[in-house]
C-alpha cells in the first residue's frame, strides 16, 4: 500500500470513495478547530475578511487568506482547480478553491505561507475523519463530492445530517 493511502486509511478521512471522483487536481485538509457548522466557517471568513490586519495586512484585501506554518510542495498540482477541505466537529464537511499559495513572513519574522481561497464555501457530503495537526494532502479520488443537488440547501439541519451520517443513515 503506498504511503499516502496508509496515511488516508489511518486518519479516515479518505480511503475507499475512489468511485466519487471530482476534479483530478489535488487537495488540501485541514482541521478547523473552534467553528461548530459550515455557518460558522461562513461568519468566522466574514469576520477575518473586515479584520485584515497586522502580519497579513499585504494580502489583498479581496482576497481571503487562511495562513499556515508550513507552505505544500506540491502548490501547481494544488492551484490546477484543487480545494481546502474543512474537517469540522471529527466530519469533513465544507471545502473552498484554493486560488493562491503566497509565502510570506510575519512580524515576529517567521515564515508562513497564506493560502488564498475563493470566498464561497461550499458543503459536502459528510465524512468522518479523526484530527490530525496541520493540513494534510488529500487525493481527488478521496475527496468527497459536493452536496449541490443531492439534497435543497436548508431542509435538513446540520445537527440532524451529522447524526444520521454518524449512524450510517445517509
Amino acid at each position: 500500500m503506498a504511503r499516502a493511502q496508509r496515511k488516508a486509511s489511518r486518519l479516515n478521512c479518505g480511503a475507499g470513495i475512489g468511485s466519487l471522483k471530482q476534479a483530478m487536481a489535488l487537495h488540501l485538509i485541514k482541521l478547523c478547530v473552534g467553528v461548530e457548522s459550515i455557518a460558522d466557517l461562513e461568519a468566522w471568513i466574514a469576520l477575518r475578511r473586515n479584520k485584515q490586519s497586522g502580519a497579513h495586512a499585504h494580502i489583498h484585501a479581496q482576497t481571503h487568506a487562511h495562513v499556515t506554518r508550513m507552505a505544500p510542495k506540491r502548490a501547481p498540482e494544488l492551484l490546477d482547480g484543487g480545494s481546502l477541505y474543512w474537517v469540522i466537529k471529527g466530519q469533513i464537511r465544507a471545502r473552498q478553491k484554493l486560488i493562491g499559495i503566497e509565502p510570506l513572513v510575519d512580524s515576529a519574522g517567521v515564515k508562513r505561507c497564506a493560502l488564498q481561497l475563493d470566498d464561497a464555501v461550499v458543503a459536502v457530503r459528510p465524512r468522518p475523519c479523526r484530527a490530525f495537526q496541520g493540513w494534510r494532502y488529500l487525493a481527488p479520488e478521496d475527496a468527497p463530492p459536493d452536496l449541490a443537488g443531492e439534497m435543497p440547501e436548508g431542509e435538513m439541519p446540520e445537527e440532524l445530517r451529522r447524526v444520521l451520517t454518524d449512524l450510517g443513515l445517509i
